[in-house]
């Protein structure tokens, strides 16, 4: 059996398939960071609204990253 590599650099096409993969990754990411900060909100525990707004903090840097990545290399493509 042969193991496949990963790959170095993403290919200069977007299947509609990949389109909509990143769409739903965007879509998780945001719903996360959403949901984090207003379930951060209704809670009286500091530790824990600590812990949500942190995990809320890492969804946002998700979604911006993948938003980041994707403006610069469309940029780089047109």
């Amino acid at each position: 059996m042969q193991q496949s590599q990963p790959m170095e650099q993403p290919p200069a096409v977007v299947s509609s398939k990949d389109q909509m993969y990143i769409t739903d990754m965007l879509s998780w990411n945001l719903n996360a960071c959403k949901k984090a900060h207003f379930f951060a909100e209704q809670c009286q525990t500091p530790e824990v609204q600590q812990a949500l707004d942190q995990m809320g903090q890492m969804h946002q840097r998700h979604y911006d990253k993948i938003l980041s990545y994707l403006n610069n290399n469309s940029q780089t493509m047109n």
